[in-house]
């Protein structure tokens, strides 16, 4: 077989892939939604930085059977990072899973060239993922360690969910909030392509109003995130990537959720509620979780967080891997690295006893 690698650092090319990407994302069973083209083709119009992009595609007799989505920063260290950033909950690469171990050599070879000047690090990539093929081939110096803590239930019926609840108490109460929420008459309705733009702005002023007062991540807020999120999630929706629900009381939209979809994992990535739900006694997880059941296939993520409401529903932690690969001449810059990450852990542990002890105020 013959494979032709090539490192692309145009937007222009990269945007023209979208075809051959999308086929590709489709034959590797462990993509999530964050590795689809359309996700991060409009993450790189909002957030990338011109002369930065670094994507690196093997083909074989012109068919794209590997990717690496990666963008060039210089600070605190130069490395290859993939695209996605703070924003996407899982990195990754993507093989083709029709092809051998030398399409992932091909790939590792081409990765191995660019770790010259710069470190590869790819972060947030969930167990079992295609990057973890490319880790076992890397001849040169590399260290796994941890990154993100995600939750994950499998992709069951709601019913199922409940009955997985510790106590019959437990089971009551989620059944009493659907009735509740039943009796209310909310109604859900699936946003078509043509619709996405409209929900998305609902999703994020429902989103702000929940959050008001209280403390809310911030780059939801900000416009380049919308504008990302309208260019992202309408062709996905097309491609059944994503699914955006609207939930109707009263004829009015009371809430906005949107769901990012892959062959084996479903995440609720965002949603915005209105108050009134609250205040009529509505829970909105339990709304929530019974439509999300619903698109799940596989494992149901609730995606990057250690929240308590999480919980409730006896969730699996699992933990997601930071891969940092290096040649020999940058192999400092792994080992700094890897200091940097256990001096940040050891400092986390430091202020959480101290929290512990009381020492976080009253």
């Amino acid at each position: 077989m013959t494979y032709t690698t090539e490192l692309l650092t145009g937007e222009r090319e990269f945007a023209g892939l979208a075809a051959d990407w999308g086929r590709l994302h489709g034959r590797c069973a462990a993509a999530t939604p964050f590795q689809s083209h359309a996700w991060l083709h409009s993450w790189w119009l909002s957030y990338g930085r011109r002369g930065r992009l670094r994507t690196l595609v093997v083909r074989e007799d012109g068919e794209l059977v590997a990717a690496a989505p990666l963008m060039l920063v210089r600070r605190p260290l130069p490395a290859l990072v993939p695209l996605g950033g703070a924003i996407s909950d899982y990195g990754d690469v993507l093989l083709d899973d029709e092809r051998g171990e030398d399409a992932v050599a091909a790939l590792t070879e081409g990765l191995a060239a660019c770790a010259r000047t710069a470190l590869v690090d790819l972060r947030e990539v969930r167990p079992g993922g295609a990057a973890e093929r490319v880790y076992d081939r890397w001849r040169g110096p590399r260290r796994r360690v941890p990154d993100s803590l995600c939750l994950e239930l499998p992709a069951v019926p709601m019913d199922d969910l409940v009955a997985r609840l510790p106590s019959t108490k437990a089971q009551q109460r989620v059944r009493a909030k659907q009735r509740k929420l039943s009796a209310l008459g909310v109604e859900r309705h699936a946003v078509g392509p043509d619709e996405v733009d409209k929900a998305l702005r609902r999703l994020l002023e429902l989103h702000r109003l929940q959050w008001q007062g209280r403390k809310v991540t911030s780059e939801h807020l900000r416009e380049r995130f919308y504008e990302h999120l309208v260019r992202s999630v309408g062709p996905m929706v097309r491609s059944g990537d994503a699914v955006v629900t609207e939930f109707r009381l009263d004829d009015d939209v009371v809430a906005v959720d949107l769901t990012l979809l892959s062959r084996r994992l479903a995440g609720g990535y965002l949603y915005g509620a209105h108050p009134c739900l609250r205040e009529r006694k509505a829970d909105v997880a339990v709304m929530l979780l019974d439509a999300c059941t619903r698109q799940a296939s596989g494992t149901l993520s609730l995606l990057r967080g250690n929240e308590p409401y999480k919980h409730h529903w006896k969730p699996e932690p699992v933990v997601n891997q930071r891969l940092l690969l290096a040649r020999r001449r940058t192999a400092p810059l792994l080992a700094a690295t890897v200091c940097d990450v256990a001096a940040r852990r050891r400092g986390k542990q430091i202020v959480r006893k101290w929290r512990e002890r009381g020492g976080g105020g009253p």
